[in-house]
């Protein structure tokens, strides 16, 4: 099992099962949620909350619909709403009223979305790799469309996208954790794609993978709308990746300042998955910019 020192459990929220993570001899420190993206789950970072343990009381935690996360029917049980309210119950399951919040592609749009929705209960936001749901396709590029197509191809009428992923699920997914920076499949610590091969290969996770970005489209999009007039006022941290689909495409500081009233920035070597592939190097940034907050 990886998440080397960590204790693997289950939080039951009302027939909603979210698996997370945690280290409990870092009991009594900062809490810090990590969020994973898409295709992954938890154990993406497996090689970056040991180091954050040091410092912080981790927990990592899957999804709904990722990982060993419960995959509930419906593409409304997808929004980023929903996931984050799952998220949040967690973290009062486990005694923490405020906490500290980093996402990385979904994981990051799910954080933000709490952000919004319970601003009081997050300590600092860290988003990784993402601009803004609404941004995003209201000024869609051509350039982000060709790169990120799959927000659309999983978006389709079900079972149209299940079916073709399920004729090779490791094909397709290992495509996209290729696509987005010009990774290679050995820059990525080997026992993670084990740990997502074992999960994505599950047809209810394809399922719930596709409901989640079609979600997006019929719900998420809507609400950012809603909130395009707010702009949170707490300590934010914005990371992308250097080569990356996002940070070719667009200005990632300039998108997000509307949003976060005061934010630094931080570009870390690696494409969208530079977790992945940089794992020392984005620890290290983390820290840089929690470390000062780790009382706030």
């Amino acid at each position: 099992m990886m998440l080397d020192g960590f204790q693997h459990k289950i939080c039951d929220l009302n027939g909603v099962k979210i698996a997370y993570s945690e280290r409990e001899e870092s009991k009594g420190k900062a809490p810090l949620l990590l969020l994973h993206g898409f295709p992954q789950n938890r154990f993406m970072w497996s090689r970056i909350a040991p180091i954050l343990a040091e410092h912080f009381h981790v927990i990592c935690a899957d999804l709904r619909g990722y990982g060993g996360s419960s995959k509930p029917k419906g593409v409304a049980e997808y929004s980023f709403r929903k996931m984050g309210r799952d998220q949040l119950g967690l973290m009062t399951s486990l005694g923490f009223d405020r906490f500290h919040l980093i996402g990385h592609d979904r994981g990051a749009r799910t954080a933000h979305r709490m952000a919004l929705d319970a601003t009081d209960r997050i300590k600092s936001l860290t988003v990784m790799d993402i601009t803004p749901t609404y941004f995003l396709l209201d000024a869609l590029k051509s350039e982000v469309a060709r790169a990120y197509y799959h927000w659309f191809f999983l978006a389709q009428p079900s079972p149209f996208p299940e079916t073709l992923i399920a004729a090779d699920a490791d094909y397709y997914f290992e495509s996209c954790l290729l696509g987005w920076g010009g990774s290679t499949l050995e820059q990525f610590d080997q026992r993670a794609l084990d740990a997502y091969r074992k999960t994505w290969r599950d047809p209810a996770t394809i399922e719930a993978m596709c409901n989640d970005y079609r979600a997006a489209l019929d719900y998420d999009f809507d609400l950012d709308q809603r909130d395009l007039s707010r702009q949170l006022d707490l300590p934010a941290l914005v990371m992308w990746g250097a080569g990356g689909a996002m940070d070719k495409a667009f200005d990632l500081p300039e998108t997000w300042r509307a949003r976060l009233k005061r934010f630094e920035c931080s570009t870390i070597a690696g494409g969208h998955f530079f977790p992945d592939i940089h794992p020392k190097d984005t620890a290290a940034a983390l820290l840089c910019f929690l470390k000062p907050l780790s009382d706030y």
